[in-house]
């Protein structure tokens, strides 16, 4: 069976290089953990990236995804979003059947 990697918009590089995260040795970490309201947690950090991270790049900036959170998130899109609750980093996970209303949860 093929597994698509994520995908990172343009927005979501974008804001990385506006908050410097590479010129800091810093890359966008996206992982998942058990945990949340629905099962599934999504952590994002900014982080060094690791030996056995996947290591995904665009505008000179990096979003890295550890071995064991990658099969949740195969054919995700990252994002970046500014809405009137505020801006922050977003998933578009076709892999979760339900998420809860913040878009930090989500089940399989």
């Amino acid at each position: 069976m093929l597994t698509l990697p994520p995908k990172v918009t343009p927005r979501a590089f974008e804001r990385l290089s506006e908050i410097g995260a590479n010129a800091d040795g810093k890359a966008l970490r996206v992982g998942v953990k058990g945990g949340g309201c629905s099962g599934f947690e999504y952590e994002i950090d900014l982080d060094a990236p690791k030996d056995d991270d996947l290591v995904l790049e665009g505008a000179g900036e990096k979003v890295i995804i550890d071995t064991v959170s990658l099969p949740f998130l195969a054919d995700a899109t990252i994002d970046f979003t500014e809405e009137l609750i505020g801006a922050r980093f977003v998933i578009e996970n076709p892999n979760a059947s339900s998420s809860c209303g913040c878009g930090v949860s989500f089940s399989m």
